[in-house]
Formats: C-alpha cells, sequence, structure tokens
C-alpha cells in the first residue's frame, strides 16, 4: 500500500527567497509530495516558477509581483496584498488545513507586525505542524534588534531546517534549540539547468584587454557581503600589476550601490567593472561562465544562494574563511580560503590565481567532481520530506 502523499505549503508569500522556493517545491513535487507554493510573482523575474512548471497559489491575489514598481510603493502595495492573502489563507485552511506550513520567510517580522505569528498560531491549532528554514539566524546587519522575535519564531516551529552542522550548534548555543528539533540539510545549487544568453553584450567591458583574468562578485548588495573589503583588496591587486579586471554585479539598495560607486572613485581603480542593477538568470549564467574566479568576501554568513551558483556552475572560488564555507570549501583543495577582515590576504589570494591558470583549473576541476547539481536537490527533496514526516509524528 502507498502511503499517503503529505500536503505542504510553501510559504513566500512576498517572493523574498524565490529561487530557493521554487527549487526546492520543484524538488518536492518531483519526489510525490503534494505542494502548494505560496508566493506571488518575482516582479525582478516574472518567469521564476512558471519556467520551473510551478503555478504559485498565496491565497487570492498576485498583482503586485507584476509590475516594476518604485521600492516604496510596491512594498507598501505587497504589505496590502499579503494582508488580503493572509485573510484568504485563514478562511482555506479553516476549512481544509495543510499538514505541513513550511516557512521560508516571514517579511513582516522585522517591521514587528504580529500578523505573521497569529497565522501561523491559527494553522498549528487547525492541526497542521509548523517548519522553518533558517535562511538567517537573525537578519544581516541588524545586530539584536530581532532576538526577541526570531526566538519567539523558532519555540513556534515544530521542526527547523538549516543548511549547516555550524548553524545548527548556534541555533542550540544562542536559542536553545534542541538538536533533535534541527534538521541539517544543505542548499541547493542555481542556475545549473539555466542557458547562457547567447548575446555576448553583457559582457562588454567586463575583459579590457584579450587574456585578461576575470573575477566576479555577484549578489544582493548587503554590508556584510564585504564589497568594501573586496575594494581595499583590488587596490592592491591593480598596485602589483596582475592582468585581471573586477566585476561586480548586483542590485541593492540605492544608498549601497552609490556607496560602490564612490568607493571604486575615490581608491582611483582602474581595472573595475559596475553593473548595479538586477541581472536575469540567463545573463547570470552568461556572466559566471566567463568569469575564471569567483570571490565571496563575505563577514558573516548563514547560507549562500551565490555561492551555491559558483558551485552549481564549477568555477574557481576564493571565500571568506567562515565556518559555514569550510563545511563545503577546504583550503587549497577546491578553494583559496582568507581572513574575511583581511584585505591583504584576499588581494593575496586573487593575486595567487590571477597568475596561475593550473591552480584555477586545480580548484575548478574538484568544484566540478562535487557534481553540485540536479542529483543535489533529489538528496534535499528527500531529507526535506523526512523532516515533514518527522514532525507529523
Amino acid at each position: 500500500m502507498s502511503k499517503r502523499r503529505i500536503r505542504v505549503f510553501m510559504m513566500d508569500l512576498w517572493a523574498t527567497v524565490p529561487y530557493y522556493t521554487a527549487y526546492l517545491s520543484k524538488a518536492l513535487i518531483d519526489h510525490g509530495v503534494d505542494v502548494m507554493v505560496g508566493s506571488i510573482t518575482y516582479y525582478l523575474d516574472p518567469d521564476c516558477f512558471t519556467s520551473r512548471s510551478i503555478k504559485v497559489d498565496p491565497g487570492l491575489l498576485d498583482v503586485v509581483g507584476k509590475f516594476n514598481l518604485p521600492r516604496l510603493p510596491r512594498r507598501i502595495l505587497k504589505l496590502m496584498e499579503a494582508l488580503v492573502n493572509l485573510a484568504a489563507l485563514t478562511v482555506r485552511f479553516l476549512v481544509s488545513p495543510p499538514d505541513v506550513i513550511h516557512v521560508q520567510f516571514l517579511p513582516m517580522l522585522k517591521w514587528r507586525l504580529p500578523l505573521d505569528f497569529w497565522f501561523l498560531e491559527f494553522c498549528r491549532q487547525r492541526g497542521s505542524k509548523i517548519v522553518v528554514t533558517v535562511h538567517d539566524v537573525l537578519p544581516h546587519d541588524t545586530g539584536e534588534t530581532h532576538r526577541q522575535t526570531f526566538d519567539a519564531l523558532y519555540r513556534l516551529a515544530d521542526r527547523l531546517v538549516c543548511h549547516s552542522d555550524h548553524i545548527r550548534a548556534r541555533l542550540r548555543a544562542e536559542f536553545s534549540v534542541p538538536e533533535e528539533k534541527v534538521a541539517v540539510i544543505p542548499h541547493g545549487p542555481f542556475f545549473y539547468d539555466v542557458a547562457s544568453t547567447g548575446n555576448e553584450e553583457i559582457l562588454e567591458g567586463f575583459h579590457a584587454a584579450p587574456g585578461r583574468v576575470l573575477v566576479l562578485w555577484q549578489g544582493l548588495v548587503f554590508p556584510y557581503k564585504g564589497v568594501d573589503l573586496l575594494l581595499r583588496a583590488w587596490k592592491q591587486v591593480e598596485s602589483q600589476n596582475a592582468n585581471c579586471s573586477l566585476a561586480i554585479v548586483g542590485t541593492g539598495a540605492p544608498e549601497l550601490l552609490e556607496q560602490i560607486r564612490e568607493q571604486v572613485k575615490s581608491l582611483g581603480l582602474k581595472h573595475v567593472q559596475l553593473c548595479l542593477r538586477f541581472v536575469s538568470s540567463r545573463e547570470l549564467v552568461t556572466i559566471y561562465r566567463a568569469a575564471d574566479v569567483v570571490v565571496y568576501p563575505y563577514r558573516a554568513i548563514t547560507t549562500s544562494g551565490a555561492i551555491a551558483t559558483g558551485l552549481a556552475l564549477g568555477k574557481t572560488i576564493v571565500a571568506s574563511d567562515l565556518p559555514v564555507f569550510r563545511e563545503l570549501l577546504k583550503h587549497r583543495e577546491n578553494a583559496l580560503l582568507a581572513n574575511p577582515e583581511d584585505a591583504v590576504e584576499f588581494a593575496g589570494a586573487l593575486i595567487e590565481l590571477a597568475q596561475d591558470a593550473g591552480l584555477r583549473e586545480r580548484l575548478a576541476s574538484r568544484v566540478r567532481a562535487m557534481e553540485f547539481g540536479e542529483q543535489a536537490w533529489l538528496s534535499i527533496a528527500k531529507g526535506t520530506e523526512r523532516t515533514y514526516e518527522i514532525a507529523l509524528m
């Protein structure tokens, strides 16, 4: 007799971590789990879900994400849309609650609005189990501001999912979460299934001269991701006349993007190309494939979709020597690791790789040997389903 399919509501109502939600949901659906994807259209990539044969169902409305609106109006309208959707889901789950609510992101927590909590508590009363993926132990660059709120969330959850043993240890040490409540399931790769654009215009300017080594930093810009440290390191790289260029590709808050522009100017950097906008997944893959080295100078990290992309695409990697990264990367085996507060160390690693093509290839070949692609998501889906089963016991 076949077992009953578990009914899961995958909750990311604002499409805050859309790629993770999409890849995980597809893997679970392919594995036989009945997943309702509670998300809206991702306004920067409207095909994020549909290209993976996923239909989103946030409750009632999916309008705001279909328009590229200015930041403030978009946030206000997304909040109003989310309130309507939470009300609709409450009515729906009053009649037919899912077995599991799998929370990917609760955006109202940072605003200290209790509506997400009320909704989850209602679902628990209706018999749903609550599973929470810990993408960030606490929101980055906020200090202790939200500790009490996240402590309440971790206590509310029936099971937590994190992506490394280091984060499980932090949850135990900082929030007294029992180890048996936490499942360690690796972060899966992104964009290994996406073709390049076939249009090389996105690469114009990244290589200033034939044979120049291209170093790439890519992602959403936040202070903890260390772009300022990388630019200080790059000053030293340029002073050594290393034959390489740096591309910084990504978007973020306007004030942070302006800080990057000003730092490049104040340091007098000559071989830095800025592409400070959202790039589509196909553009991103084109850039990654063109890059000789990808760099992750993070000061702190819980998990990283960007490094998962670098691994999935088999790149030569320079990263901060942080516990989470060390669970995937071994210094001089499949990457170079550097002190996240030491620009000199980062500069040395980048100069060495710029000058040693053989080392670049050896590190990249060992990354490719990790086979960080579709098979990784199959394993993740199995582990996630097992987490649901344990929560339902």
